[in-house]
């Protein structure tokens, strides 16, 4: 339940920060759930491997940090695209 109330909260701020940078809000939440889930199952994954089936307090924690992983990057992603008031100051330059 936690898992879910945290990705509605960072889908939020992943839209904000999309239509800041000029882009669709609705595709970046896409990605950022699609980038959750993709860390979290082999997350799991390799935390039963490495833990068993038996200890999934570990196993959770392993495919939680596999999960805010895969936000990370699609978030470092976002965070590197250009804003969207910046094509209109470069295309000014140098003129008066």
């Amino acid at each position: 339940m936690l898992e879910i109330i945290a990705l509605i909260f960072i889908t939020r701020r992943m839209g904000t920060l999309a239509h800041d940078k000029g882009l669709k809000p609705g595709t970046w939440k896409l990605y950022t759930v699609l980038a959750w889930f993709a860390g979290e199952i082999p997350g799991a994954i390799i935390g039963v491997l490495i833990f068993g089936i038996d200890n999934l307090i570990s196993v959770e924690l392993v495919a939680l940090a596999g999960a805010v992983s895969g936000y990370f990057i699609i978030k470092n992603i976002l965070s590197k695209k250009p804003n969207a008031g910046m094509e209109d100051d470069i295309n000014q330059i140098g003129q008066e």
